[in-house]
């Protein structure tokens, strides 16, 4: 029995059972799509924080609160403004040091207000810390605007387009929260990551907002070394400016290369796991191939048994019902593998997702396995059957 006429007669036997044929590709469908969709967006989340990191160069350094980080470290953060400072003091020549507050707040001009925006504190030096932030407009805030305690700030395009679409916004005084602050400057695009809009937000110095929050704690401190080379001097005078008031517990440095190889580590597990997930509803799908060819032995076995008396041999109807396993499996495969493709891209216009090769192949492979695996049993079943036998069977 050649190809053409195994395909001929899967496909006679998958179209006279349209609905039973629709429903067991469904669950194949189902899981392969699952696969594609949830591996797209661990590999997308990846390759976004990677790219980020990334750009900010390989002499940047982050110190975080804690010795481990995590949800313990940020309730017992002892990271203050003056940390920053004195490293500031004592990098002036090896470094540039900005730390980073971050507050949701609302923003309010005139009779506009928006209330999920961010205020950022930072310092002067921010934009020669982490470069991707480029001014397109006007100015970031100076040194002298921030030792004077200056209510300026710079905000983002979303900023800019939802309050000042038609007008110029330098020198416009706007709402942050309670405080009135003079825009100065407007940054360029950045984009946004997990659906959060990294241009909803507006630049103020870390003085500013420690005063109008109450706060003295720092969510980490940044800095970039003047050259690669410096790194291991920088690291060395960080650590000697903070272990003046802090213990080695209460704070971690980590560099743009260490901290890629964690999330890397961090990611590719998330993306198995998601992967693993998605796979659980391909076995039952699989499941269902198996249960689905098995009644279909049990109906056809008078065929069997007039296919066998005709002179099939027990390899042909093997073949037979393991090729209609098999084409289920791999309709519901490739339907699972464009409507994942296709969700992919659009999740990738609202979030992050990328759709790699190895999870289509990989996504491909399972749904080909599924059907030979799980076709298996009801096939050699079906061989096995007896013709006199078959041909009595009511």
């Amino acid at each position: 029995m050649n190809i053409q006429e195994l395909l001929t007669l899967s496909l006679k036997a998958i179209w006279g059972n349209k609905l039973r044929s629709f429903l067991t590709t469904l669950g194949i469908t189902i899981g392969v799509f699952a696969i594609i969709v949830l591996v797209s967006i661990g590999s997308g989340l990846q390759t976004y924080i990677t790219n980020e990191i990334s750009s900010l160069g390989s002499n940047v350094i982050f110190v975080m609160p804690g010795s481990s980080g995590g949800l313990g470290a940020i309730l017992s953060n002892k990271l203050t403004i003056k940390n920053s400072q004195d490293m500031q003091r004592r990098l002036v020549s090896t470094g540039k040091v900005t730390p980073e507050i971050r507050q949701v707040e609302t923003f309010k001009y005139k009779n506009v207000k928006d209330k999920g925006a961010f205020v950022l504190g930072v310092s002067s030096q921010y934009p020669e810390v982490v470069q991707v932030l480029k001014v397109t407009q006007g100015h970031f805030f100076t040194a002298g605007q921030e030792s004077s305690g200056a209510n300026v700030a710079v905000i983002g395009q979303t900023v800019k387009n939802k309050f000042f679409s038609n007008s110029n916004p330098l020198g416009k005084r706007i709402f942050l929260g309670t405080k009135l602050y003079t825009i100065v400057g407007v940054y360029g695009k950045l984009g946004s990551v997990a659906g959060i809009d990294e241009d909803n937000a507006a630049f103020i110095s870390a003085e500013a907002a420690g005063s109008q929050y109450g706060i003295t704690t720092v969510s980490r401190i940044d800095v970039a070394a003047n050259t690669p080379e410096l790194l291991p001097l920088v690291i060395k005078q960080i650590n000697q400016t903070l272990s003046k008031t802090l213990t080695s517990d209460d704070y971690s440095i980590e560099t743009a290369d260490s901290l890629l190889t964690t999330i890397s580590s961090i990611t590719n597990a998330l993306s198995l796991a998601l992967g693993g997930i998605a796979g659980i509803s391909l076995l039952v799908g699989g499941i269902g191939v198996a249960n689905i060819m098995l009644v279909s032995v049990t109906e056809r076995t008078k065929e069997i048994g007039l296919r066998k008396a005709l002179g099939a041999k027990r390899y042909d109807i093997l073949k037979q019902f393991l090729f209609e396993a098999v084409m289920l499996s791999v309709t519901g495969g490739v339907v699972g593998i464009a409507l994942g493709m296709l969700v992919s891209v659009v999740i990738a216009i609202l979030l992050v997702s990328t759709v790699t090769l190895w999870s289509v192949v990989l996504a491909f492979g399972f749904s080909v396995a599924v059907g030979i695996i799980f076709g298996m049993a009801p096939a050699i079943r079906a061989s096995k059957l007896s013709p006199i036998d078959a041909l009595r069977y009511e």
